[in-house]
């Protein structure tokens, strides 16, 4: 277990727990079996936060008044009608090990309805916990997000050829680790990222051709993101580094004109309704033999933004809720700037198009609710690097077996057998959202 890694405002001993013990993990300790009477857990910790050593995101589950998430409770019907086909289908009656999960992400094939979310070019994720996550993902079977800055900041290529680069090193462990047919690697652009020409590198490089034959291969056109809604990427360098990337970003000395520390400044990018119809143009144009997803940060206007995106072609969309975050943020964005996914979904609406959602996901309750109000899949961040820093070659493979394991229990509850056959009726909003959704 590593003693250097920690999550401020996220349950990271439970995903920690769920890492070594997989399945089991959803269940209360097995040595309180018989002795114990159980009933309703509180949510949320305590937490604590170092720099290069932290995944920040916003308060602790179940101490957000606005998550709607974590307000909502998912409702069995007593009548189920799904559950009679099955029956019928089955010629017996159905179990929760019935249920099947596999399901189409952004053009991919994956074998659950969850991916890897995007870590970009932040210290904890650099290189061993970024290639052992990339492994993982494709044993899983399960896409998985490259994010931003990861080019401009550690290059390409290692400086001599037969190294390997952040970047290059995560296809590579994935493609490894994957078979010809499930999952998939995308890559994520922003704007410094294009003065790179991080995909034009992407698409042209070997590395990405067994990708590229099986139609497995996308890239992101980055809008924005939950943590920093509105703002560019932001990270910490030591001065050398810093002096290094000089030409690619805007440095702010906020540590002080003495201090060994820079922050480094990335651009937001500035989008119109017009510039992202231009800009998925371009991707499909430029890189025919892609799939195109959009993230978008979450802004007050998501569901227009989502459409927009979708009716220029866009594969994906994915909402990046205020929860979310692996990298550097000022504080005040983390619990005050930006719409909850919880909100975000609401305001979208089940769609036949592919949504894709992030923001604190780590068990499958969260999942399953927002698969009901109109996900195709979900993304781990904070979630895949703790299990990762907890078990390099097996730990997100076994959270994400936990997590499977709670969506079926789940979905099965509710009378239904497949990831995406949940519906919003299958969750219990808040009174006040419940309102909002039925109005807004």
């Amino acid at each position: 277990m590593s003693t250097v890694l920690s999550a401020v405002g996220f349950p990271e001993e439970q995903v920690r727990h769920r890492a070594r013990a997989g399945a089991a993990g959803v269940f209360p300790a097995l040595e309180s079996y018989g002795s114990s009477l159980l009933g309703a857990i509180p949510a949320g910790q305590d937490t604590h936060d170092l720099y290069g050593s932290s995944l920040l995101g916003a308060v602790p589950a179940g101490q957000d008044p606005y998550d709607l998430l974590e307000r909502a409770r998912i409702v069995p019907p007593v009548f189920m009608p799904e559950r009679l086909k099955k029956l019928i289908d089955l010629a017996r009656e159905p179990l929760y090990t019935d249920v099947e999960l596999g399901t189409q992400v952004g053009g991919f094939a994956s074998r659950l309805p969850l991916y890897v979310s995007a870590f970009g070019s932040t210290q904890v994720a650099s290189h061993d916990l970024g290639e052992a996550a990339g492994r993982q993902a494709g044993q899983l079977g399960i896409p998985m997000v490259i994010g931003e800055n990861v080019v401009p900041v550690n290059g390409f290529r290692a400086a001599a050829d037969s190294g390997v680069s952040p970047l290059l090193g995560r296809i590579a462990a994935y493609t490894a680790a994957a078979d010809d047919e499930h999952g998939g690697v995308v890559v994520q652009q922003s704007t410094e990222d294009a003065d790179a020409e991080v995909w034009n590198l992407v698409y042209s490089d070997p590395v990405s051709e067994p990708l590229l034959a099986t139609g497995r291969l996308a890239f992101e056109l980055k809008v924005g993101q939950g943590a920093k809604p509105g703002l560019g990427g932001l990270t910490v360098l030591g001065r050398e580094a810093g002096d290094r990337v000089a030409e690619q970003y805007a440095m702010d000395p906020v540590f002080g004109a003495d201090s060994a520390s820079v922050l480094r400044i990335s651009s937001p990018g500035t989008f119109t309704e017009e510039i992202l119809r231009q800009q998925i143009r371009l991707m499909r144009n430029n890189f025919p033999r892609v799939k195109v997803w959009v993230k978008l940060h979450p802004g007050r206007d998501i569901a227009h933004a989502a459409a927009t995106a979708w009716a220029a072609g866009a594969d994906s969309v994915t909402v990046d809720g205020a929860e979310g975050g692996t990298a550097w943020a000022p504080t005040a964005f983390l619990g005050q700037v930006g719409l909850p996914l919880g909100e975000c979904l609401t305001r979208i609406g089940r769609t036949d198009h592919c949504l894709l959602a992030s923001g604190r996901i780590w068990e499958g309750g969260r999942a399953a609710k927002a698969l009901a109000l109109g996900a195709r899949a979900v993304g781990l961040g904070r979630a895949a690097l703790l299990a990762v820093d907890e078990d390099a070659e097996a730990g997100l493979v076994r959270l994400a077996e936990s997590i499977a394991l709670e969506l079926r229990l789940l979905i099965s509850s509710v009378g239904k057998y497949h990831a995406n056959a949940l519906e919003a009726d299958d969750v219990l909003l808040p009174n006040d959202a419940a309102t909002a959704s039925r109005t807004g």
